[in-house]
């Protein structure tokens, strides 16, 4: 049973940025001030920054692709099963461990409204949290939208509130000296303070529960960045500038003492409140997109299959939700955090990788069907850029993620043994490599399934045009040939399926072309004939890669439409026509074209063509 679209861009944009703004904001400015400074206000910014070359090339892949399982998807149909199921149990993982601690910060705010509350009641309270928003994801994806909506509204009006009230009551002199921690410290804060975009992403996963995710997705992601990168720089800023240096290196709750600064208790209360709505954000946006990873898993074949269950009274996959739930309730209250976090940071940060070597990966496999409504621009460098900035980061994570990761691709690559080897569909990683050596390694499927979800994402319904291009035979002629010896080929196959003499049918095509050259433009030709009976239309599609010689006076045409039709389907003949001259206009035809290589991608490229259909 299939989702159903439920999501608009105000949704999109509160689960992106509630999935950011946590403890990145309310309890992070401390820890790194303490490295760096107010050095940290420019690790933020430069934080954000590199978080743009994942930014674009998710945007890119999810216009291209928008299916549920977000970079799991992406990564799986660019890289292969493997890495697919490495990309697909990171970030599982990853947003699922996040959503946990983001839930068991609720502690640290806790204090102020319970005081003397110990850490086995803030776990206790974190894990009925959990299972309160496992119920509202299994009830409705709506209302846990609608629910992100109004606490990301609260969230971004105590936000703005701190900003407007703060930047007044600034203190300069907290600001000098800048840099006291040194360049190597500042860059180890950036890597830190880097995990503070990680949610953005997040929203990837959700796409088929989205109204037109190819624009609505991205443009969501772009604001929610732009607004919450606006909010860490200014909040951090205002924080150091209205707290004295002992009193903000000595807390875990910055923007707390800020409010307490600023306003006094009602003021401290009204940022703890936004710091709690935070962690709840965070929390819930965690459960609506990781649960829909193994969703897209289990339907590509690589977890068992229940975990594609859906509700059919809810819509929702409550077995993915419930068991995402289960593991995060298991972390909560059993699992010492601190090191799984930086695990999954460092997870996240390989998982940023492949989603920029994706778009390098399908952008040079030339695959017909990858047609990104965005596409992110300073290819190739800004991807490459990332992979060397990412790496950097990982690096500087320490020994214990490091190797908890590597283990973490062992695990994935038992499960891919285990469950994949037996799998067909073929990464466009196969189709580079079938580029560059052997091009009878590539087969179609994902030429297929790109051409399905490029239908299903321009709404495209097929018409009388596309059917007859299934149907019709294609040609790919290798030797040169003049024009009769070409009408007697083509006559044979025509012949079969008109139900008419192979002979008859070579004179009209010849007779045709003496009365009005078909050669319509430099290397294409469309001959097209009228034959007896009714209710006959045919269409065949050539290939001739050494030329056929229509006339001595012109170049050999390699592209060839052969139309043939009785009396009574002229008008459709026309509608063909056009439909046609459509498709040789888009950019780049005549190249791929030649490039194709074999007779079932030239049908895929007729029918993958943007054409305007005829209802």
């Amino acid at each position: 049973m299939k989702q159903k679209d439920k999501l608009n861009l105000w949704d999109i944009f509160c689960i992106a940025t509630g999935a950011m703004i946590s403890s990145g904001l309310f309890v992070l400015p401390a820890i790194a001030y303490k490295h760096s400074g107010p050095a940290v206000i420019l690790a933020y910014f430069l934080a954000g920054l590199l978080m743009i070359p994942s930014m674009l090339s998710q945007a890119e892949l999810l216009t291209a692709m928008p299916k549920a399982g977000g970079a799991y998807f992406f990564i799986e149909r660019s890289l292969g099963p493997f890495l697919g199921i490495f990309g697909g149990f990171s970030s599982w993982f990853s947003i699922s461990l996040k959503s946990a601690f983001a839930l068991i910060g609720i502690g640290a705010f806790l204090e102020y409204f319970i005081p003397g509350v110990d850490y086995f009641q803030i776990k206790l309270v974190a894990a009925c949290s959990c299972v309160l928003f496992v119920i509202i994801n299994l009830y409705s994806v709506r209302l846990s939208a609608r629910l992100q909506n109004i606490l990301v509204f609260f969230l971004l009006l105590a936000c703005f509130l701190y900003i407007l009230i703060g930047m007044i009551n600034i203190n300069l002199e907290n600001f000098s000296p800048f840099m006291s921690g040194g360049i190597k410290s500042f860059l180890s804060v950036v890597g830190l303070v880097f995990i503070s975009y990680g949610g953005l992403t997040k929203v990837a996963s959700i796409a088929e529960e989205t109204k037109n995710p190819a624009k609505t997705i991205p443009l969501g992601m772009f604001l929610s960045f732009f607004t919450v990168q606006i909010i860490y720089v200014l909040c951090v800023t205002v924080t150091i500038g209205v707290l004295p240096q002992k009193e903000l290196v000595s807390t875990l709750t910055p923007l707390t003492h800020g409010g307490l600064a600023l306003g006094g208790l009602g003021f401290g209360v009204l940022l703890s409140l936004a710091a709690l709505v935070a962690f709840i954000t965070t929390a819930n946006a965690g459960i609506l997109s990781s649960s829909r990873i193994p969703l897209a898993m289990a339907k590509d074949d690589l977890l068992p299959l229940r975990f594609s269950f859906i509700s059919k009274k809810h819509h929702t996959p409550y077995f993915s939700i419930i068991f995402t739930g289960l593991f995060m309730f298991f972390l909560i209250l059993f699992l010492d955090l601190e090191n799984l976090v930086k695990t999954a940071s460092t997870l996240m940060l390989i998982l940023f990788m492949f989603v920029n070597l994706s778009v390098i990966i399908m952008r040079e496999s030339k695959i017909i069907n990858y047609r990104p409504i965005f596409k992110s621009p300073f290819y190739p460098w800004i991807q490459i850029c990332a992979l060397i900035a990412y790496s950097f980061l990982i690096f500087e994570m320490g020994k214990t993620p490091l190797i908890m990761s590597f283990s973490f691709i062992g695990v994935s690559y038992a499960w891919f043994l285990f469950s994949a080897r037996k799998l067909k569909r073929q990464s466009a990683l196969m189709h580079l490599v079938g580029r560059i050596t052997a091009k009878e390694l590539v087969g179609v499927s994902l030429e297929d399934e790109l051409k399905e979800i490029l239908h299903k994402r321009d709404k495209v319904i097929k018409d009388r045009f596309d059917h007859l291009i299934e149907d019709c035979a294609v040609f790919d002629i290798e030797e040169k040939m003049d024009r009769d010896e070409f009408f007697a080929y083509v006559a044979l196959e025509l012949s079969t399926r008109l139900n008419l003499e192979s002979n008859k049918i070579k004179r009209l095509l010849i007779r045709r072309e003496e009365e009005s050259h078909t050669v319509i433009d430099k290397g294409l030709a469309i001959p097209h004939i009228v034959v007896e009976g009714e209710g006959r239309f045919e269409i065949v599609l050539v290939r001739a890669r050494r030329g056929i010689i229509f006339s001595q006076d012109e170049e050999p045409v390699h592209i060839i439409f052969v139309l043939a039709g009785s009396l009574d389907e002229r008008n459709y003949h026309l509608r063909a026509l056009m439909a046609i001259a459509q498709i040789v206009k888009e950019h780049n035809f005549y190249k791929n074209w030649m490039r194709m290589k074999d007779k079932e991608l030239l049908r895929m490229l007729i029918l993958s063509s943007t054409r305007k259909r005829e209802l």
